[in-house]
């Protein structure tokens, strides 16, 4: 899936796939980001969804200057694998 697919509104960055959508949720608050819940359609875990989703998510966070809250077992783990987003992660 190409980055350029995935959309944002106030509260996900989501993509639509099919008729289905896939999606991270998030909340917004004094400059920290914390990412909720993501969710894929069955038919399309596994192809990297989720991934591009968290990527385009955490460049967003990044170049608004947002802190990270990555409440979200997916966003967490994507962050653990991806360590060049850990100094997004605020301090608890």
């Amino acid at each position: 899936m190409d980055a350029s697919a995935v959309r944002r509104d106030d509260k996900r960055f989501y993509v639509d796939l099919d008729g289905q959508t896939a999606l991270i949720a998030y909340r917004l608050s004094q400059g920290v980001v914390t990412f909720t819940h993501s969710e894929v359609p069955k038919s399309f875990e596994g192809h990297g969804v989720a991934g591009t989703m968290a990527k385009v998510a955490l460049d967003w966070a990044r170049a608004e200057g947002f802190k990270v809250v990555p409440q979200c077992p997916f966003v967490a783990a994507y962050i653990k694998k991806h360590p060049e987003y850990a100094d997004l992660v605020a301090q608890k």
